[in-house]
């Protein structure tokens, strides 16, 4: 069963602060639900671990980056890559402007790295304080498709 009909099966029976934990193949996708009602979901951490990413050169990872990017485009701002670590093989993505208001900065970063995980959060800063993990809100339907995303960018 694709990973996205996993998803689709398990917040069909779900509910409250879970960890969703579902594979297919050499894929699995590890994430922490932190609310969810029959709408949407909210969640802080989505990582997708595949053996295909922890085989990637340089430039293969760079253009997974690339292909996220084009993909991503319904999310609140669109992500583009800003660093590339050479010696680690690290791609780091973020939001692109991020989102501003009078009281903080709200950005998405997407991580990219050769041990063979993608991972998306959403982090806000105030001046002056440490950057702080904040749930994503999404419908469930913008939740299946970053799965379905995040499965055939690795496929």
């Amino acid at each position: 069963m694709k990973l996205v009909d996993q998803a689709r099966a398990a917040l069909q029976t779900a509910s409250g602060n879970f960890r969703l934990e579902i594979a297919e193949s050499a894929q699995r996708l590890t994430c922490d639900i932190s609310a969810l009602d029959s709408l949407a979901c909210a969640f802080t951490s989505f990582t997708l671990s595949s053996n295909i990413v922890a085989n990637l050169t340089a430039d293969q990872l760079k253009r997974l980056g690339e292909k996220l990017a084009a993909r991503l485009t319904y999310l609140l701002e669109p992500i583009r890559p800003i660093e590339f670590d050479h010696e680690q093989s690290i791609l780091q993505m973020r939001s692109s402007p991020p989102d501003r208001d009078e009281e903080s900065t709200s950005y998405y970063e997407l991580v990219a790295r050769r041990d063979g995980t993608l991972s998306l959060c959403r982090y806000a800063k105030r001046p002056g304080d440490v950057r702080q993990a904040i749930p994503v809100n999404v419908t469930r339907e913008v939740f299946f498709r970053l799965v379905g995303d995040f499965s055939a960018a690795v496929a």
